[in-house]
This record gives structure tokens, sequence and C-alpha cells, in this order.
């Protein structure tokens, strides 16, 4: 080739940000092309991605394509100009610069004063002449260490321009720029890496450890699950086995009864089918005698005919027909209480269960309506039967008689208990952080509120939508609530009685919910107790807030 050909292909195929032969070449969208570190290098230096040649700016740092054609071209300019390399799994690295071009040994180490590199041999001649030479890993190209303006070593880093440059580079463009010294800024950015990765690391070990604790809690809630599905089959197979049990006892008393009935209905036919023989053959006597003409032998005997055989009078008998309507609803009865009982079981593990996710609430008094009061430790809340002077804030309920509590909740469980002893009307629940405060309020899931409530001493209501009348056995003394945020779920119990009252599920919550409480007015007295925020705790058979279940 000659050497005005090798001069137009080094020109081709010259980077334009390092005005090198290509290194990695990549091409841009716009059609140019330049060494894959330069272009990064550009863009992590200006912040925005553009075609440092026809200032082409992209939206979005696009795909980097490798040119194959202009990677080939570099290799063969290199060959050209006689810089020796080697290829180390497809990577270009250096060789020795003072090797016989022929056969160019691998280089170990390069200086940073000759900007050459050496292998082995000729390395230990550089360190015996230059001692106070800087050696190094061996680096390719070594090109690049050098001031492209000044041809002198990058010693320099300009923080101004964020680069390398040499020590008349500060004198002329970078002059006034705050440079440091290579090794200065590198320590200083090496302190902030190893602190990045002194970070990572600690993030690494958290997430680890995050994913040993799901593992384990997936473990542990397979365990759990396989607990729970051998005791579901317990019970429904227990229950199975009485009712089948009962069905069979009620069909064999059934049949008994029945066969009852039959055989007092064959002994009573019995018995008349011998009455009627007899009655059948004393007929045929009679008949005799009615068609005998002998009149004066008829006049001779009649008087000494037999009477009418002695009968029983069966006008009143009856064969009872059997009724078992009354067995079958004693065994539904039994199947009835066996159910409660063992609901009432599933209950107390329900609750024994939700129990632990027992939080810490307060109330916050800047929700609460004028005419209530909130105790000072924000566990206790009751009609003051008189407004009180308080700001008219935004989060303030000036109409309903409401208050929430402080702490949001807006993901995993819940669970939390008031007391509602003696008192005649209230509301308990959760409610959306959202909700409208000012004017009525109207307690149904579309409105943001999840909510039971008592009415006139007695009277037990779910606000879902249409309101939804409770049948409870007892009346509660406290009311807990638990809410499953990722279900959708806020259930109400009777932690005393370890009774379910009602469960709203398959709910949509979005945003955080609160803790929502309506003490209701003091009626005169009647409804003057508050309600009062409990502490929970494990209750079988337990101390329960001093009260022994």
């Amino acid at each position: 080739m000659s050497s005005s050909s090798s001069l137009l292909s080094e020109d081709l195929f010259q980077c334009s940000v390092c005005l090198n032969v290509f290194t990695q070449p990549v091409s841009l969208p716009c059609g140019h092309t330049f060494c894959l570190s330069c272009i990064q290098t550009q863009w992590m230096t200006t912040g925005s991605p553009h075609c440092p040649k026809c200032a082409a700016v992209f939206m979005a740092p696009p795909e980097l394509c490798e040119n194959f054609f202009a990677e080939e071209m570099a290799r063969q300019i290199r060959e050209q100009r006689g810089k020796p390399t080697v290829e180390d799994h497809g990577a270009q690295v250096a060789v020795c610069d003072l090797c016989p071009a022929g056969k160019p040994l691998r280089a170990v180490k390069s200086c940073l004063v000759c900007l050459l590199s050496y292998c082995e041999q000729h390395v230990v001649s550089h360190e015996a002449r230059f001692t106070k030479h800087t050696l190094v890993q061996a680096r390719h190209p070594l090109e690049e260490r050098m001031c492209k303006n000044h041809e002198r070593p990058l010693e320099l880093f300009c923080r101004y321009d964020q680069t390398c440059v040499c020590v008349l580079c500060t004198d002329t463009e970078h002059k006034s720029h705050h440079a440091v010294p290579v090794e200065r800024e590198w320590a200083e950015r090496k302190t902030k890496l190893l602190k990045t990765q002194s970070d990572i690391q600690q993030m690494i070990r958290e997430r680890l450890k995050k994913t040993s604790e799901l593992k384990q809690s997936i473990q542990l809630s397979r365990e759990n699950t396989d607990r729970e599905i051998v005791d579901s089959m317990e019970v429904f197979n227990g229950l199975v086995r009485y009712i089948e049990r009962s069905r069979a006892e009620l069909l064999k008393t059934m049949e008994e009864r029945q066969k009852a009935a039959e055989r007092q209905a064959e002994e009573l036919i019995k018995e008349l089918e011998m009455e009627v023989a007899k009655l059948k053959g004393k007929d045929s006597e009679l008949e005799q005698l009615i068609h005998s003409e002998d009149y004066l032998h008829l006049l001779q005997v009649v008087s000494s005919v037999s009477p009418v055989p002695c009968t029983k009078g069966w006008s009143q008998t009856r064969v009872s027909t059997v009724h078992c309507l009354g067995l079958l609803r004693k065994a539904v009865t039994h199947i009835e209480e066996l159910l409660r009982i063992q609901i009432h079981k599933i209950t107390d593990r329900e609750l024994e269960a939700v129990s632990k996710y027992a939080v810490d609430l307060t109330l916050d008094p800047s929700t609460a309506n004028p005419w209530l009061v909130v105790s000072a430790d924000g566990k206790c809340v009751k009609d003051a039967n008189v407004q009180q002077d308080v700001p008219d804030d935004l989060q303030r309920f000036d109409t309903a008689p409401c208050v929430l509590a402080r702490e949001p909740i807006s993901r995993w469980r819940s669970y939390w208990e008031v007391e509602v002893a003696n008192k005649t009307a209230w509301d308990l629940g959760v409610a959306r952080q959202s909700v409208k405060r000012k004017g009525l309020v109207t307690l149904s899931p579309k409105d943001g509120y999840w909510a039971i409530c008592l009415r006139r001493g007695k009277e037990y209501r779910a606000c879902d939508g249409e309101s939804v009348l409770l049948s409870l056995r007892s009346q509660p003394q406290r009311i807990g609530i638990y809410v499953c945020y990722e279900d959708g779920q806020v259930s109400f119990y009777d932690p005393i009685s370890r009774v379910h009252i009602f469960s709203f599920t398959r709910q949509r919550f979005t945003g955080c919910l609160l803790a929502f409480f309506n003490p209701d007015t003091n009626d005169s007295g009647n409804n003057r107790d508050p309600l009062i925020i409990r502490a929970v705790r494990h209750q079988n058979h337990k101390l329960y807030d001093g009260v022994t279940i």
C-alpha cells in the first residue's frame, strides 16, 4: 500500500475524539464512528448523549453498534505503522517496544515517563538505568497517557473540565482552572469508590439477609400451611364422620320405628281375622236356622242357640303413622351444635394468630370532633357533652363525632382492641386517610369506611352499603379489629367470647388507612363511657388486662 493510501486510511479510521486509530470502534445512529471508551467518556463528562462530530443530540443514550469493518481496518493500520500488539481473547494487549518487530514478546510493565512497554527481559535493564521512572502494569495503548496537544505525560487532573491534562495545559486552555496531581485525584476518588463499594457490599449483605429471611419465611409458611391443611382435614373428616354416623343412626331408628308399627298392625290384623272367623261360624249357624222349614224344631232349639261371640271394640283402634322429622331436627341440631363448637375453636386459633400482629395505636386529637375529648395518652375518647375550644383544621371532623388514629396502616397486617363496655352506641373500624371530614359522614366502603356499629344498646350492624344486621349471642365488652392490607380484609371479633363478628373481604385499598373511632353522643349520660384502646395479649386462659378468661 502506498503512502498516500496509508495516509487516507488513517484519516478515515481515526477517532475524532482521541485522534488515534480506532480502538473498539462503535457507530452512532447518525453514522459517525468513535472509540467505545471515547464516546462513553464524552457523554459522562458532558452529561448529554450527542455526536461530537455532527452535534446530533439524542433523547436517550442510543444503542452502540460494533463497527467490525472499522475495527479490521484499524488493526491493519496499526500493523502498517509498526505498532506491535497481540490479542488475548479478542482484546488487544501491549507488547514489548524493544523486541524485534517480527516476534515481539508480551509486555509486563509500562513506563509512564518513557511511554514504552517492556517484556520481562527488557524491564530489568530499564529498572537498572531509570530508577525514578514509574512502572505500572503493562497497558495498551500508552498514547492515551500522552497529551495530544503538547506531547507531555498527563500528570494533572482538571477538576473544572473533569479531564486529565499535562503541565503545559495549565498555562494555556486550562489556565486558572483547579488542577491537582492525578495521584491525589485518584486517591480522593478511590476513597469515595471504597465508600461506595462498602455501601454496595452492605446493601448486598442486607439483601442476602432479607433473601434468607424470605426463604425462611416461605419455609415457615409452607410448614404452617401444611399443619393447617392437616388440622382442616381432621375437622372436616370429623364432621363428615359425625354426619354419616348421625345419618346411619337416624335411618336405623326410622326403620326400627317403621318395623315396630308394622308388627303392631300385623298383630291387630291377626286378632281381627280370628274374630272374623268366629263371627263367620256364628253367621253360618244362624243362616241354617233362618232357612229351616221345621218351625217346631226351630222354636225348640232357638232358646239354646249360643249368644254372639264376645268381641273387642275396634272403633278407636289406630296404627300411628311413623313421623321422623323430630328425629331429623334433633340430629341436625346436634350437628349445628358441633359446628358451633368447631367454629369457636377455629375462631380461638384465628384470634391467637392475628393477635401476633398487634399494633400500638394512639388517637390523633387534631382529627377529633370539637365535642369529643381525647385523653392525654391518646388511648381514650368520649363525648365531653360540651364543645371544646379547638382550631377548625382541615383534618378535623366538624359534624360527625369521630376521631382517627395517628399511625397509618399501609401494608402488611395490623390488629388492635377497643373496650366498648357499658356503651349503648359506637362505631369502630378503619377509614381511608383521605376521607371527607366535613359535614355528614356516610359509613360504607364506597365512602372509604369499613366499620361496624352499635345502636340502642343491642342493635349491631355492619356498615356495608346496605347495613347488615348482626346476630350476636352476647354483648361484646371488647372489639378486636384485624386488617390485612394486601388481602383487602377487615375483620371484627369479640376477643373475650372468642367469636367472629363480621368481615369485609376482597376490598381494594388505595393509600393509607387509619383506625376509626366514634364514641357517639353522651345521650343524657346513658352513653357517657369512653372508647378505650387496650393492650393486646394472648388470651388462652391467661390474664387479659387483669381479667382471667
